[in-house]
């Protein structure tokens, strides 16, 4: 049964749905966002109804032209209200492509990327954010799923 009380207003939270990508050599794939410093994992919100695989997937072609099966989730991660709306974050395992892989990132304009590439993951704290970095980092380790806060362990 539906209860339209639930439904007449929804919480505000957006759903993002991001990909860890690694080339042979373990390098991973980050975008260059032109509305933010720093690089980032490739993926964005999720539209309404939209399963989050299916946008994280959507999004990593739509900047990458990699078209990947996403299974598994390696990250999930809470964002509170600071700057913007409150967050849950998903990170979605991509696996591993050829390091010859080409990178297809459409223009500025229209992708709001100024490029893509792979970085090591040694390197990952010089090139992001630090809860973006620890993101990744939490994602790199291979554990089970951890639950995180603004990129910290919750406790």
């Amino acid at each position: 049964m539906r209860d339209p009380r639930l439904l007449a207003k929804p919480p505000v939270c957006r759903l993002g749905c991001h990909v860890l990508l690694r080339n042979q050599r373990g390098d991973v794939l980050l975008v260059d966002p032109d509305y933010m410093d720093g690089l980032i994992l490739p993926g964005g919100s999720a539209k309404p109804n939209e399963p989050p695989h299916l946008a994280a997937a959507r999004h990593l072609h739509a900047e990458t032209g990699i078209v990947a099966r996403l299974t598994d989730v390696t990250t999930v991660d809470f964002t509170p209200a600071d700057r913007y709306l409150e967050r849950l974050n998903l990170v979605f395992d991509g696996g591993t492509v050829p390091d010859d892989v080409r990178l297809t990132v459409p223009p500025q304009k229209w992708s709001g990327l100024h490029g893509a590439r792979f970085v090591p993951a040694n390197d990952i704290p010089a090139h992001m954010a630090p809860a973006q970095a620890a993101r990744v980092l939490e994602a790199l380790a291979g554990r089970s799923l951890p639950v995180l806060l603004h990129g910290q362990r919750a406790t």
